[in-house]
């Protein structure tokens, strides 16, 4: 599916076929990297499943599907600049294949809301960044197993300065008057997430 969904989506905007090749297995090699536990092709699947739920919601869909394709790709847990290094990454790729200028710089402050979750008023932004945020307010068991997958990628720290870090974040999660940004998935996940979170941050 994604293979098709980000094939076609290229070839719109480029007649090379060897470009829009190069492009997704540029994707694949990235998010196929043996420590990604949790950010690999499996979460881009599950945000494009929640925003097509949304789809007429969304003025330029395009935009949000590159978004969603690139803001992960680069990914590294030792360092905190993967959101700006993705959007550079997406910003080149998008240049190269001559995507709308504006619409480029609409999918990097996409992709660099990733970062502290505040899409601003921009509704394709709201509902891309609360389509990434969906994890949150799932089941508990997929919550949980969400979590574990998420200490494997930092396996690289200790449980302290792990614990120390992942507490800081889901309390800046409980601290928001609203994880979630649009009715949408305000109504439809975050009760849930509150729920995962506080149950998280007690065992930790």
């Amino acid at each position: 599916m994604l293979k098709t969904i980000f094939t076609e989506l290229v070839k719109k905007y480029t007649a090379d076929d060897s470009i829009s090749k190069h492009l997704w297995n540029e994707i694949v090699i990235n998010y196929c990297d043996a420590g990604r536990y949790y950010h690999n092709l499996n979460h881009l699947e599950a945000i494009i499943r929640e925003l097509s739920d949304v789809k007429d919601s969304i003025p330029h869909w395009d935009t949000a599907m590159f978004s969603v394709f690139y803001h992960d790709i680069v990914y590294n847990a030792l360092r905190s600049d993967n959101e700006a290094q993705s959007a550079d990454k997406a910003q080149f790729r998008l240049h190269e294949i001559g995507f709308p200028k504006d619409q480029t710089t609409q999918c990097v402050l996409q992709i660099l809301a990733t970062k502290g979750h505040n899409p601003g008023d921009d509704i394709t932004t709201q509902l891309f960044i609360d389509a990434d945020l969906a994890i949150l307010g799932k089941p508990t068991q997929v919550y949980t197993e969400y979590s574990e997958n998420l200490r494997k990628e930092f396996f690289i720290y200790t449980d302290t300065e792990y614990k120390a870090g992942r507490k800081k974040i889901l309390k800046h999660f409980l601290a928001m008057d609203r994880i979630f940004k649009t009715e949408h998935f305000y109504n439809k996940y975050e009760k849930q997430a509150r729920k995962n979170i506080e149950s998280e941050l007690s065992l930790l």
